[in-house]
């Protein structure tokens, strides 16, 4: 499976990084929420992707470009579903269906559905930033706000060998799908 990292040199695609190693990206919840522009940095504070934020749109709409401005994946809310559904496309190709599971009765699960076997699951506390994310039975990405002072900002800790542009993309999804259940309550 190919992992994505943008190396932040302007005019660059993206590129994949280190299969030993892992990544740790930070994103400042909220702002794209607004419908504002933001960035999802490295642990270095370097930007790896721009967040485009159209959640005033009708389908709640994010579309995330490299530090060039290219287009690389986007998030959208599934119109018509039984429950909160969001759709990621990367390089214009579905990648990924992320739904919440109807009846849990220990913090959120959601299903991460990828074409072929290889579903990702996540466990823990949404509203929190207090999850990870499993395939297999193998964690592949830990999201947390403990390992920061700054309230609204919250890490993405990415094991070796995986998807980072999907994992990023997940991420913002699950964040869009739980902003919405906290409005409609």
């Amino acid at each position: 499976m190919a992992s994505v990292r943008s190396v932040g040199a302007a005019g660059t695609a993206w590129e994949p990084r280190a299969e030993e190693s892992r990544a740790m990206y930070l994103i400042r919840e909220r702002f794209f929420r607004l419908g504002e522009d933001s960035e999802i940095t490295d642990e270095h504070g370097r930007p790896v992707l721009q967040v485009d934020g159209k959640v005033l749109s009708l389908r709640n709409r994010l579309v995330l470009r490299d530090p060039g401005g290219r287009e690389v994946a986007q998030v959208h809310r599934k119109l018509v579903a039984m429950r909160p559904t969001y759709r990621i496309s990367i390089a214009g190709h579905q990648a990924a269906e992320i739904r919440k599971r109807l009846f849990t009765p220990f913090g959120d699960r959601f299903t991460i559905d990828v074409p072929g076997p290889d579903d990702l699951e996540l466990t823990g506390d949404l509203f929190d930033h207090e999850f990870s994310i499993r395939r297999g039975g193998q964690t592949v990405a830990t999201v947390s706000k403990r390992w920061f002072s700054m309230r609204d900002t919250y890490a993405v800790d990415v094991a070796a060998g995986q998807d980072d542009l999907l994992i990023l993309a997940s991420v913002l999804a699950l964040d869009l799908a739980e902003d919405e259940e906290r409005t409609r309550d």
